[in-house]
């Protein structure tokens, strides 16, 4: 069956991209408001976008009522967020995240979350994610009357000790970090333990 997006509602629309693009890595956004509330929320219309410079992008979604939710907000205002990862044992914490709480109430004191200091900028890491991305914001495109997609220059990541192999060779014991994905429809989510590998096919050698 076809499904042309000129005529479709938008909810439906949103709901066969979110049950057909799946698994959906988990940002798990961390950013200081001006009035000095740290805002976190889990967006996964998220992947990487380059290494060279390092890039990141972010689908942001407004409710056609009540706007841009604030860590959305904070980061059109200020440029700056940290992209924090999503580890099994903390699918419960990221869910609390997702609460529409006021702006001057922080979501990491509902999922009694600790902000850890970054290096580069003033929003800070969820100190309990493994991996943590301080970006900035390199450019931001409006795609619609409701959503923003913002790409984000990555200025530095820290990555828990423990899961790093090699430093020298950039090796990390990805299995190990026992991340979470978004799937489709409401409240669902995998994990990422069942996997396999494919060598990738080389074109034969003239001759």
């Amino acid at each position: 069956m076809r499904f042309d997006y000129d005529t479709l509602a938008p909810g439906i629309g949103y709901k066969l991209m979110t049950a057909t693009i799946t698994p959906r890595p988990i940002a798990w956004v961390s950013t200081l408001g001006k009035s000095g509330v740290v805002n976190a929320a889990p967006y996964s219309f998220f992947n990487a976008m380059g290494h060279s410079p390092p890039t990141l992008a972010l689908g942001l979604l407004a409710d056609p009522v009540r706007g841009f939710k604030d860590t959305a907000r904070n980061i059109l205002d200020t440029g700056e967020f940290v992209v924090n990862l999503v580890p099994e044992r903390l699918a419960e914490a990221m869910n609390m995240t997702c609460i529409d709480a006021p702006a001057d109430v922080s979501e990491l004191d509902i999922a009694r979350l600790t902000p850890a200091p970054s290096t580069h900028i003033h929003a800070p890491r969820i100190a309990e994610s493994p991996v943590s991305f301080e970006c900035t914001t390199l450019s931001a495109v409006v795609t619609g009357p409701q959503q923003t997609v913002v790409i984000g220059r990555i200025l530095a990541v820290h990555i828990d000790d423990a899961y790093v192999s090699n430093v020298e060779r950039g090796h990390i014991d990805t299995p190990a970090l026992e991340l979470v994905g978004r799937m489709h429809g409401s409240g669902w989510y995998a994990r990422t333990q069942d996997m396999f590998q494919l060598d990738r096919p080389v074109w034969p050698p003239k001759g």
